[in-house]
């Protein structure tokens, strides 16, 4: 039983990666600062196109 697909496991390699050059997983302490995070891995081809996802409450 395969729960991912390889393809799924590379695109979220990839954001990890393209978050983590943005800076988005350098300060994980609060709830906003996690949620922006979450949302730069999940949607990593929007900070390519310079789109800003931190999250300010």
């Amino acid at each position: 039983m395969e729960r991912f697909s390889i393809g799924s496991v590379i695109y979220i390699v990839i954001g990890v990666v393209i978050a983590s050059n943005q800076g988005y997983l350098s300060d994980l302490g609060t709830i906003p600062h996690l949620l922006s995070a979450l949302l730069a891995v999940v949607l990593w081809p929007l900070l390519l196109l310079g789109i800003n996802l931190h999250l300010v409450f």
